[in-house]
């Protein structure tokens, strides 16, 4: 992050020794690092939104221009070829780690993204495949999967409950339900509610619609979510449900049982 400081002295040294005698080393006074925090679940749209508000933080602070921006950011995310994930070009949704980053008034927006795509790397190396191999998922399948337990669990012991019901309608050919993905498709805000049109709509996101997996995935999803993605819960659950008042759901085999519960929730 201190590139330019560190040039400055070499070439101070390099100055220094072709005249034989020591030359005064100019004092380079170290550039100011930012920090940009990215949450779990972020799309890559509200992650540019978010470097462009950071770097005009920045540049208050630093009272110099900062050249992370949010058309650099669009700009460095369109797709490519990502690595074990095939070799057609991907959206870089779903690939972009979120966590907090370092950065300076000379940092690009690709230098942010590429720290974030090694991060990403990194952390998918650590995640045991076997079993979604197992079940004819791909490394994409998996991703997907993990966008949609990022948007839609609020507890993270929920995560693994989630997934086994995604993975249970997979395997019976059931439509996965999931308003979160239309949300995504639609360009609707988070937990906006959806219309009875929206619901009947031919996005290809519409889950409620389509089976299978969404296109892409629908965020960035974190490390818990990835592994939960990979390793869902042994149980039988085909539903689930948010309990009013409560950041938690209900899950159940029986769509009877699913019913009841709506209709005790008031949905």
């Amino acid at each position: 992050m201190v590139r330019g400081a560190l040039v400055a002295l070499a070439v101070a040294a390099l100055v220094a020794g072709c005249g034989g005698g020591a030359a005064p080393v100019p004092k380079v006074k170290p550039l100011r690092q930012f920090q940009i925090l990215f949450p779990e679940g972020f799309t890559r749209a509200q992650m540019a939104a978010r470097a462009s508000a950071v770097a005009k933080i920045a540049e208050e602070k630093s009272h110099h221009p900062v050249k992370l921006s949010q058309r650099g950011y669009l700009a460095a995310t369109l797709p490519r070829v990502m690595p074990g994930f095939g070799t057609n070009k991907l959206q870089t949704e779903g690939f972009l780690f979120p966590n907090t980053y370092d950065f300076d008034r000379t940092s690009t927006s690709a230098f942010l993204v590429q720290e974030q795509l090694q991060t990403f790397k990194a952390e998918w190396r650590k995640v045991d495949m076997s079993y979604a191999r197992s079940k004819n998922l791909t490394p994409y399948d998996v991703l997907k999967i993990a966008s949609m337990i990022q948007g839609e669990v609020a507890v993270p012991s929920e995560n693994k409950l989630v997934a086994a019901v995604i993975y249970n309608r997979l395997r019976l050919g059931m439509t996965l339900g999931i308003d979160a993905t239309l949300r995504y498709g639609l360009r609707l805000k988070p937990g906006q509610t959806i219309t009875q049109s929206e619901l009947l709509s031919d996005n290809p996101y519409n889950t409620r619609k389509y089976p299978g997996l969404p296109p892409t995935p629908i965020d960035n999803p974190g490390a818990a979510a990835i592994e939960a993605a990979a390793h869902p819960a042994n149980v039988d659950y085909l539903y689930y449900l948010k309990i009013p008042h409560s950041k938690r759901s209900y899950f159940t085999a029986s769509y009877q049982d699913f019913l009841n519960h709506k209709a005790q929730y008031g949905y």
